[in-house]
């Protein structure tokens, strides 16, 4: 198979007494959708500061496409990156930037760079001052795609986009995809990868928590059922199948493993109000995965 696009072996970064991430160890292939996600503040940025080497480990070691990413020149080469927080020259025009940026690396496919221009509806003729978030998320996407990179390192990279954009960016991840480039996508929205991702990686706290299918991950987190009751909200310790329940404004929000038929029954016995029930988000399986952990 060759050498993965992405690992990291024992990836240690503290600032001060804070671990921002804590001995991650993870190998990415080549041609994967990798969704690497968890709540803000989790690590995700820090861990794609260290695989860009803006930031140097405390601790451990990792490579892009073989070559260790304290090699930055090397490195780079392999690479397009997009940040959480897109920072741009304010005089430039988004064309100027473009040409900029292409010089930079070397190996601009132009008309490449001009079909992502129309695939994502954007103006380059204006200045990078006055483009909303959403059209500077559009330029650092063009920016990132439009060398063909061996691995697209993408912080957040649908932020600011309406749904008609986030499902472009979509076709175009799954196209890189396809022609054999790794797209490493970081978010704290499930939805925003469900779609698109082959495997996700979970990380809490700094740690990394799973590393899953997709649909692993889905099964993860069970399902979540909100009953709204009109008294007092019943005991559910020892129901099979809950695994967590939180007390919300007049009823309680519960984290179901399995079947729901014990739950079910147990609520009937109550004066209900609403009974409404959905897939669980992000943090409501890192809520239920931990309690199913303990």
């Amino acid at each position: 198979m060759g050498v993965q696009a992405i690992r990291a072996e024992g990836l240690t970064k503290r600032f001060g007494n804070v671990v921002a991430l804590d001995g991650l160890d993870l190998e990415v292939e080549r041609g994967e959708i990798f969704g690497f996600l968890g709540p803000n503040g989790a690590g995700k940025s820090t861990t794609i500061r260290l695989l860009l080497s803006l930031i140097r480990p405390t601790a451990g070691t990792a490579w892009i496409m073989g070559v260790p990413v304290g090699d930055a020149v090397r490195a780079h080469r392999h690479i397009g990156y997009v940040a959480g927080d897109v920072a741009v020259w304010s005089q430039l025009t988004g064309m100027e930037t473009l040409t900029y940026l292409g010089r930079l690396s070397g190996r601009v496919d132009v008309a490449f760079r001009d079909e992502l221009i129309e695939r994502l509806r954007f103006d380059p003729g204006m200045r990078a001052r006055s483009y909303s978030k959403g059209n500077r998320q559009k330029l650092a996407l063009i920016a990132a795609f439009m060398s063909r990179p061996d691995v697209l390192l993408l912080d957040e990279p649908t932020s600011g986009l309406d749904p008609l954009m986030e499902a472009e960016f979509q076709t175009l991840a799954k196209e890189a995809a396809g022609r054999g480039q790794t797209v490493f996508l970081s978010s704290h929205l499930l939805d925003e990868v469900q779609d698109v991702c082959q495997r996700v990686a979970i990380l809490r706290r700094g740690r990394l928590v799973e590393v899953a299918a997709l649909e692993d991950l889905r099964n993860l987190g069970g399902s979540v059922l909100e009953a709204i009751i009109d008294g007092p909200v019943p005991d559910l310790d020892g129901v099979p199948g809950v695994t967590g329940a939180e007390r919300i404004d007049g009823g309680v929000r519960v984290t179901v493993s399995g079947s729901p038929s014990p739950l079910l029954s147990r609520l009937s016995a109550c004066p209900l109000v609403r009974l409404r029930s959905h897939e669980p988000t992000l943090e409501e399986i890192f809520l239920s995965y931990y309690e199913a952990d303990r």
